[in-house]
């Protein structure tokens, strides 16, 4: 939609672009209406079954499911496939949104509920409207995106604030560090907001986060 390169042929297509995209929303919405609660799952396409980080998502998809979660993830392979796979072998239940690109076309074996997006940002939408958390795995620019508008949406006060977990300090340390010596000590974001992102090396404890969250957010509610 936003490639303007070529003829201007586009300035008259657009306003029937809206339709689809309308088309695209409703459709999600309607799939995903009487999802029970879920947590979204995000990571690199590329991360092999044989790599530790696969073998530890699959773990986080069977936690998750086990914990009464539905998972989201991006329908794709690597760390995705890898979170339905432990999903749905543990019983639980299994979503995949997946987007059309060229090289990432169809969901993973593993999807119990799918639906294929033309727009990332329809797609993120139902990644944050359907979701009481997420967990970032390791992951290239389309993982730090998502990480990086969840965090925006919860710092702004856009959604309700929830649980996002980055699984692996190896990893993910060199960023938290950076946020917290360069971000915060130049005024670049509040005091606090790098508390925001919990870092762990233990998949019990990602899930743990999670449940006390909604625990305390029911809480609060009641």
């Amino acid at each position: 939609m936003l490639d303007q390169r070529g003829p201007s042929d586009w300035v008259h297509a657009d306003p029937w672009r809206v339709l689809r995209i309308q088309s695209e929303f409703v459709e999600g919405f309607g799939l995903l209406s009487e999802v029970p609660t879920a947590v979204s799952v995000f990571g690199s396409a590329r991360t092999k079954p044989d790599d530790p980080t696969y073998k530890a998502t699959e773990r986080l998809g069977a936690a998750l499911a086990k914990a009464g979660y539905a998972v989201i993830t991006g329908g794709g392979p690597g760390a995705m496939e890898a979170a339905n796979k432990g999903a749905q072998q543990a019983g639980g239940l299994s979503i995949g949104l997946g987007i059309e690109l060229p090289f990432e076309q169809q969901l993973n074996d593993w999807v119990d509920l799918g639906i294929n997006f033309r727009y990332f940002f329809v797609r993120k939408t139902m990644f944050v409207k359907y979701a009481q958390a997420f967990v970032i795995m390791p992951g290239g620019f389309g993982t730090l995106d998502e990480l990086f508008e969840a965090v925006t949406l919860v710092q702004t006060g856009k959604i309700t604030r929830f649980p996002i977990v980055l699984y692996g300090t190896e990893y993910w340390g060199g960023l938290v560090d950076w946020i917290r010596s360069t971000l915060m000590a130049e005024g670049k974001i509040s005091p606090g907001d790098d508390e925001l992102l919990h870092l762990t090396d233990d998949i019990d404890e990602a899930v743990q986060l999670i449940v006390d969250s909604q625990r305390k957010s029911a809480g609060n509610e009641a």
